[in-house]
């Protein structure tokens, strides 16, 4: 889209109308020695209410928003209702010192603005643009009387540009449910918008383009359009190949079982044994994801804000690794209103926490909801909203305090075993239940040094991932779950007809006490992903052996 109208000579701004003693919601403007202004602005001939659409968004949801401007007798000003904002209640200062400066001045108009439905909590400058399309409309300034039928989203600046928003993705997408298919979003957002290829999108860099295209006539000022906005800086992972990891031939079998089944993995070893460095190498094995979750992925850094699109769909699984000092409130977000938190940010993705008995307690039991519902529920005094977390949790932890203290390497150990104890205890119980395997990793050897050479990279392993994978998809072609990590465990005993021959060792363990029901449908889904990795139809004994040594063989 063009920056400039060729021919069109630009017009300067006029004065505004002072702002002092106004109410919280409107403008009152009123000439000296209480006599009535003569008109200056346009005049409609008749009275016409203007409409528009947009987005109230409630998190990654949203309503559609009908919003409705009228011209009517009184003192000139803007009155806003239907449960605005500040930033809301502030577009009216903003659409009145754009029209100035475009040449359209409303000084002398009483509008009234109403944003339905009135129940719904109005947020952000994204409803500029919409409260101006209604507003122009009511004016007679733009004569297409569809503009109910497209929504609207942007930023108002002084000059009239449309300024980039956060949260264009999700507010696209919750109306294309709503049976809207024609959008106007600011020039900056228009790579964003793209990324879905239902919607007929028309980007704008200025007001004076919006009243064009519906049918009106303004000269476009020579301007340059507004691309960029404050964004967060994403930190790039410092993900790693298998090829480097030294020995550890337990650790990278176990991350190949979690990353085919999407299984929650511990991993306990002493400093340097190599536990962040396979975390590191999770992203490299799994599967890249496909287009509904790559959107899924898109519409979270759109509210976050850090969605450039123009790249198209980033298809790489996210990886987020916080620091234990992390607050819950971080972690889950929430704090206003959009607010996105680390679990949410790592929703189809990795999120690994390394020293995991280092976060706090908040921290960690703030986990548990999340990993059996893949949602993050959050209730604030602002209110509630939800907020998907289908994340594979990775953690890491020392054996003890000082981090030597293990079998075989604990000769330096000055840990207490009280102390050992508590140190594993801030792991709760309940929050390790939900871990479907837990690996000791050993010190790396000198021989594990000079094997390195002969291990297997990410590419190699990760064709391996990618048959179980696409084996779990076949049987789960007709079920709302497409992971053996979230397969109910009375489906896979229904759909594998397990014997009671074929659960001797798993109906032992549960009956001892060594695993709960929830840890016994676990290691069931453990086995069907071993299974899966080397190509038999089901579980079979020696698999569920072995995923239940995966699971219990904590020290």
């Amino acid at each position: 889209m063009s920056e400039e109208t060729p021919g069109r000579e630009h017009r300067p701004p006029e004065a505004v109308g002072s702002d002092e003693a106004e109410p919280e919601c409107s403008e009152p403007e009123t000439g000296g020695g209480g006599a009535e202004p003569e008109p200056s602005g346009p005049q409609p001939t008749t009275h016409i209410i203007g409409r528009a659409s947009a987005v109230a968004l409630w998190g990654l949801t949203g309503k559609i928003v009908s919003i409705e401007a009228g011209v009517s007798a009184g003192l000139p000003g803007i009155d806003i209702v239907g449960l605005p904002d500040a930033s809301v209640s502030e577009s009216r200062k903003r659409l009145r010192a754009a029209l100035a400066y475009l040449g359209r001045p409303v000084a002398t108009q009483h509008l009234t603005i109403n944003l339905t439905p009135g129940t719904v909590p109005k947020i952000g400058t994204g409803f500029d643009l919409g409260i101006a399309v209604a507003v122009l409309r009511a004016l007679s300034l733009i004569t297409n009387d569809d503009t109910g039928d497209v929504v609207h989203c942007g930023e108002i600046g002084l000059d009239g540009r449309i300024r980039p928003v956060t949260g264009v993705l999700p507010s696209l997408h919750t109306a294309l449910q709503a049976g809207f298919d024609r959008f106007v979003v600011p020039v900056g957002n228009a790579d964003e918008a793209a990324l879905i290829g239902r919607a007929r999108i028309l980007p704008v860099a200025s007001l004076a383009e919006v009243v064009n295209a519906y049918g009106g006539s303004m000269a476009v000022p020579a301007l340059p359009a507004v691309l960029e906005m404050d964004r967060p800086v994403p930190v790039a992972p410092e993900l790693h190949d298998l090829a480097e990891v030294q020995g550890q031939a337990e650790g990278r079998f176990g991350l190949e079982v979690a990353a085919a089944g999407g299984h929650n993995l511990l991993m306990r070893g002493t400093p340097g044994a190599g536990k962040t460095l396979l975390a590191q190498c999770l992203p490299g094995i799994l599967p890249p994801l496909d287009d509904d979750e790559a959107v899924e992925v898109a519409t979270v850094r759109s509210l976050r804000g850090e969605l450039d699109g123009s790249d198209g769909l980033d298809h790489r699984p996210p990886f987020e690794a916080p620091h234990h000092r992390s607050t819950a409130s971080a972690l889950i977000g929430g704090r206003r209103p959009g607010t996105v938190g680390v679990l949410s940010r790592a929703h189809r993705g990795v999120l690994f926490m390394d020293e995991a008995p280092e976060f706090s307690r908040d921290v960690l039991e703030a986990l548990r909801q999340p990993m059996e519902s893949r949602r993050v529920h959050i209730h604030r005094a602002w209110g509630s909203m939800v907020l998907p977390a289908s994340f594979q949790l990775i953690m890491a932890a020392n054996p003890c305090p000082c981090g030597v203290g293990m079998a075989g390497a604990g000769a330096d150990c000055r840990c207490t075993p009280l102390d050992k104890r508590r140190y594993r205890n801030r792991l709760s119980g309940p929050l390790l239940d939900r871990v479907d395997l837990q690996l000791e990793l050993f010190p790396v050897s000198p021989a594990d040094i000079r094997l390195g050479g002969d291990q297997e990279t990410s590419a190699t392993v990760a064709a391996r991932v990618l048959e179980a994978r696409n084996r779990q998809a076949e049987r789960f072609a007709d079920c709302d779950w497409r992971l053996n990590a979230d397969a109910p465990g009375t489906w896979l005993r229904e759909h594998f007809a397990l014997t009671p021959a074929a659960l001797t060792d798993l109906d032992r363990a549960l009956d001892t006490g060594r695993i709960t029901m929830r840890g016994y449908d676990r290691v069931l889904r453990v086995a069907t992903t071993l299974a899966d990795l080397v190509g038999k139809p089901g579980p079979d004994p020696d698999t569920m052996r072995m995923a239940l040594a995966l699971r219990t063989q904590e020290s």
